[in-house]
């Protein structure tokens, strides 16, 4: 299924093709299209270059670790991640080496993220990102040193079969994407004015 996005002047392909869905194909994501995902992740851009990012990877093929990854989730996107090949925990350094917090590690690891979710509709795959996680669990369940903090998790695969999902969740993935318009969110010397471009 494709939604491309309805966009009010020319993107890139591969963001305007990119969205969210929920159905997800069990056809496992080859072994090269993950590194790719990885080596794109690792070129996106940090304060300072300390790369806040880190990733726990589970694939479907690897046993009880897709399931360890999968419990980790809230129970409603365990209903729909679970059918995905390949499951992302995500987690940020929010220190410096030197010990001084980093403000940006959130948004530097989102970089990360974005680019991986770019390269991922270059291959054909789709990533649906969640913020629907169980933090504490994450932490127990690997390890996380101190000075680490949860992000998000991120089901990644090739798309499914829309009837595969039932009431909501259908209606959800269905539904015409939307956006505010420029206006809303691009300003200009003021607060609230809109950008005159």
């Amino acid at each position: 299924m494709k939604k491309p996005a309805i966009s009010d002047t020319p993107i890139l392909d591969q963001l305007r093709d990119r969205w969210s869905p929920r159905a997800f194909s069990n056809r496992p994501v080859p072994l090269e299209s993950l590194r790719s995902l990885m080596e794109a992740a690792r070129w996106a851009p940090s304060c300072f270059n300390v790369q806040p990012w880190r990733f726990i990877v589970a694939t479907r093929d690897g046993g009880d670790e897709f399931q360890t990854a999968l419990s980790c989730l809230v129970e409603g996107n365990q209903k729909w991640a679970q059918h995905a090949p390949l499951l992302l925990l995500v987690a940020a350094q929010m220190n410096f080496d030197d010990g001084k917090k980093n403000p940006h590690a959130f948004y530097d690891t989102g970089q990360a993220m974005a680019h991986l979710s770019v390269q991922a509709t270059a291959l054909g795959l789709f990533i649906h990102q969640m913020a629907g996680i169980v933090h504490d669990k994450i932490v127990q369940t690997y390890g996380l040193p101190d000075g680490f903090e949860t992000v998000c998790a991120a089901a990644i695969g090739y798309y499914g079969e829309t009837d595969s999902l039932d009431g909501k969740l259908h209606d959800m993935e269905v539904a015409p994407r939307a956006r505010r318009a420029l206006s809303e969110s691009f300003f200009s010397g003021a607060w609230d004015r809109p950008a005159a471009v």
